[in-house]
């Protein structure tokens, strides 16, 4: 079994955490994350190109798993498996999540804008999930709380 935690996870200055019951286990954790992988959803937000406008964006999700302590490597339905294998039913697991932001402009054709990153940590012990997120790197058009509640839906929905 490996450790899959990134060294450089920032302790003192977590922007998010929460507590859920969760019946499951933390390879289980695992495959909802890597079947969010790819998923999208569309939400309002402040335009690029002009101030106090709002347009329609598409949020497209990038999930990430640690793999030495200091890298990450792409999570998805094709690695999974081999990668949950790997893993403690409970413990520690920290992931990268890249939310990829594009809108459409008058032409129809899809614009790409700069998008945010989150280092998510999940602990598991005694049915107790703790989530702990921060925002990294991007304008922050989602909140921590908001990628939370997508980890949650997708869990409850058993992904």
């Amino acid at each position: 079994m490996r450790k899959r935690i990134y060294h450089k996870f920032p302790h003192r200055e977590i922007e998010f955490e929460q507590k859920y019951r969760y019946h499951s286990d933390l390879p289980f954790f695992t495959k909802v994350m890597a079947n969010m992988n790819g998923k999208f959803g569309m939400f309002v937000t402040e335009s690029v190109t002009q101030r106090g406008h709002r347009i329609q964006a598409k949020r497209d999700i990038h999930v990430k798993i640690v793999t030495n302590g200091i890298d990450f490597m792409p999570l998805n339905y094709e690695n999974v498996d081999e990668i949950a294998e790997t893993i403690e039913k409970e413990g520690i697991m920290d992931f990268k999540i890249n939310l990829d932001y594009s809108y459409l402009d008058g032409k129809y054709n899809r614009v790409a804008f700069r998008g945010d990153v989150y280092l998510l940590r999940a602990s598991l012990e005694n049915e107790l999930l703790v989530l702990q997120i921060n925002h990294i790197d991007g304008p922050k058009r989602t909140e921590c709380g908001r990628v939370a509640d997508t980890i949650i839906d997708e869990l409850r929905r058993g992904s």
